[in-house]
């Protein structure tokens, strides 16, 4: 389904390197989601929940690891070699056997099962889309924001971003089991699909338009950045328009999450006068 309007598409601006909001970046795994162990592992990839990433220990490459890397490199999971003590972490002491899994919270829904949730409810789609987001505390509060505003899902890059862990969920305050999620390959090709079936892209960073005079009542994502580096050059230049969020106190940006829930409650107010 196709969500048109008149508008015309601005010329791609300037890829600004100011970044509406900055946080030191993070990396977190999870918690609860934690499968230690050989026949464990077999069994989660035999199974049919999301799992986030794979970990082995350097230099274990031979006899029932091989068979599970290779089943985890068919399901295009993500594979680190890690050293023992960062196994011996994440298991939290557990006999791993030289592999631990991280599996997500719960399974991912696809770009078009969130257009289709927005047809179904007879909406014009509202999206968020993540670029490199990678505190789970920020994404679960990005999620909660999402779901109070009435937006139909959240798109996040399978590399360098965080999934949906526990950790996720548990700052979501259960807005994740309300929220389709998305996990894509390459968001700058899923930005290119969007804009062709009609969506319109707003990118928060410096330098653009006050948010609340841009009009997102038609298919809208807006696109936030990573903590550390905002969005990407990539991303950023096939976006239509450029919002930012005027400060007035001595610090000059916002946490990423906060970013959010300013952009999608305005967002939100033009969808329901």
């Amino acid at each position: 389904m196709e969500y048109k309007n008149n508008k015309k598409r601005p010329a791609r601006g300037r890829a600004a390197s100011d970044r509406a909001y900055s946080q030191p970046r993070l990396t977190a795994e999870c918690d609860e989601c934690v499968v230690s162990g050989r026949n464990a592992v077999k069994e989660l990839l035999s199974g049919g929940r999301d799992i986030e990433k794979i970990f082995i220990q350097t230099g274990e490459r031979e006899g029932s690891i091989n068979q599970l890397i290779g089943i985890a490199s068919e399901r295009k999971i993500q594979i680190r070699e890690v050293d023992r003590r960062k196994l011996d972490e994440l298991s939290g002491g557990a006999r791993h056997q030289g592999i631990v899994a991280i599996a997500s919270e719960r399974n991912y829904s696809t770009v078009d099962d969130i257009l289709a949730y927005a047809e179904e409810r007879g909406e014009k789609p509202l999206i968020v889309m993540l670029d490199g987001v990678e505190d789970p505390h920020n994404l679960g509060a990005i999620i909660r924001s999402a779901e109070c505003s009435g937006a139909h899902g959240v798109i996040i890059p399978k590399r360098r971003a965080v999934g949906l862990t526990t950790t996720v969920a548990k700052a979501s305050a259960g807005a994740v089991e309300h929220m389709r999620v998305a996990k894509v390959t390459n968001l700058s090709s899923t930005v290119e699909e969007l804009k062709e079936r009609g969506l319109w892209f707003y990118c928060a960073d410096m330098g653009g338009d006050e948010y609340f005079k841009s009009d997102m009542t038609s298919g809208a994502v807006i696109v936030l950045g990573s903590e550390g580096f905002g969005v990407s050059r990539l991303v950023k230049e096939k976006c239509d328009f450029t919002v930012s969020i005027p400060l007035y106190g001595c610090v000059d940006s916002l946490n990423v999450s906060c970013a959010a829930a300013v952009i999608l409650t305005e967002a939100a107010r033009q969808r329901n006068k």
